[in-house]
């Protein structure tokens, strides 16, 4: 079997899917995107390709290396997740000639089912509690909202006690009846994240997600040493060498990799394996689209560390398409009345996709970009 072709195809709200063909009819997809930058990933996927056409599919750990190292210039945003989509079709493809998922490869199921979140919120959240209710009687528990909005290097304690008030009316309206993390997103600096942290312990999150910029790894541990707080982060990391010297410095109780920005599901398997030997749970990271859930689901199924799988429907950013628009299996993703989804039961990656549909919407691609914020004074602000 030899790859034929790779195309890609850009469609709403804001993702890339690739498609792999081969000489013997076997397709697989990828979702290799960066949110906002879904061009720039597409020119480097046709730039890939040329290592891939006319090769054998089934070799993926070689075409992951031949990807990785064979143009000197090596990591990053786009590239890693441009090796991420190619890498994601490879397993779809091999997991479809041999008949099985792809957690079957990878050496078999540790769970039946995985636990998942919903978004609530937006950007800007609105009423959080009215949006955790809706979904409360949908089976989900389990939540992650916007902790802040644009935060100064150091702000005023106002700014603090809004944050601190948010999470407070969630208690006291829900009390222990749901979980929830919250993102700050990388908006708030060590010196706020420091207050954030401690005003935040007594209502028991489940973790704080990117409690400081991933340029700013090394205050991981600090912060964590200063709050019974669970901390997360990972998303805008790419790579083990990324990971590394993270995992070693400690601090981090949840490591979120995403497997469409982390080098896909070879890598983000050896990911895993990383800081399960650290004793640091696995959550990836995932606002994307199907492929790019059925490649984290295929990794959670085999990794013994994975705890929680986020996932978009609903997300604030779906304007224009949501999770499974493009999805023929719906079914196989369906979210029980715990809010967990079973082992992806078909071959490959487990996700069929409407080809009409997605060709259809691909032929009026969006521009999506994240929003530029300012503070008061004109200056930047952290999205």
């Amino acid at each position: 079997m030899k790859i034929t072709r790779i195309s890609t195809f850009h469609a709403a709200p804001r993702w890339l899917f690739l498609k792999m063909e081969t000489d013997e009819g076997v397709t697989g997809w990828g979702e290799p995107v960066i949110e906002g930058r879904a061009s720039t990933v597409e020119a480097a996927v046709h730039e890939l390709a040329d290592y891939l056409i006319g090769q054998d599919p089934a070799r993926i750990n070689d075409l992951w290396q031949v990807l990785y190292r064979g143009g000197f210039y090596r990591g990053g945003a786009i590239l890693m997740s441009a090796i991420a989509g190619i890498d994601q079709a490879l397993w779809d493809i091999k997991g479809r000639t041999l008949g099985v998922p792809v957690h079957t490869l990878l050496g078999g199921c540790v769970r039946d089912r995985m636990k998942t979140y919903r978004w609530v919120g937006g950007d800007r959240p609105a009423d959080i509690v009215a949006q955790m209710r809706q979904y409360r009687a949908q089976g989900f528990d389990t939540f992650k909202f916007n902790g802040t909005e644009e935060l100064k290097l150091i702000d005023s304690p106002r700014a603090v006690d809004a944050a601190v008030a948010k999470v407070a009316h969630i208690r006291e309206a829900l009390g222990d009846t749901v979980d929830f993390g919250i993102d700050f997103h990388g908006r708030v600096s060590v010196p706020m994240a420091r207050v954030l942290l401690h005003e935040l312990a007594p209502f028991r999150p489940l973790f704080v997600e990117e409690p400081v910029l991933a340029e700013q790894w090394e205050h991981y541990r600090t912060l964590a040493d200063a709050t019974p707080i669970p901390l997360a982060a990972g998303e805008r990391m790419y790579s083990r060498t990324e990971f590394k010297p993270v995992l070693a410095a400690g601090g981090l109780s949840i490591l979120q990799p995403d497997l469409s920005h982390a080098g896909g599901i070879t890598e983000c398997v050896k990911i895993a394996a990383m800081a399960e030997a650290f004793d640091v749970a696995l959550a990836p990271h995932c606002p994307l689209g199907p492929v790019a859930l059925a490649a984290c689901l295929q990794v959670d199924f085999v990794s013994y560390n994975a705890m929680l799988q986020e996932q978009s429907i609903g997300i604030h950013y779906n304007e224009g398409a949501d999770l499974l628009d493009y999805v023929l299996n719906k079914e196989d993703f369906r979210c029980d009345d715990q809010g967990c989804i079973a082992a992806l039961p078909k071959p490959g990656l487990g996700v069929e996709i409407d080809e009409a549909r997605l060709i259809e919407a691909s032929k009026q691609p969006p521009r999506w970009r994240n929003p530029v914020w300012r503070h008061a004074d004109g200056s930047v602000a952290e999205w």
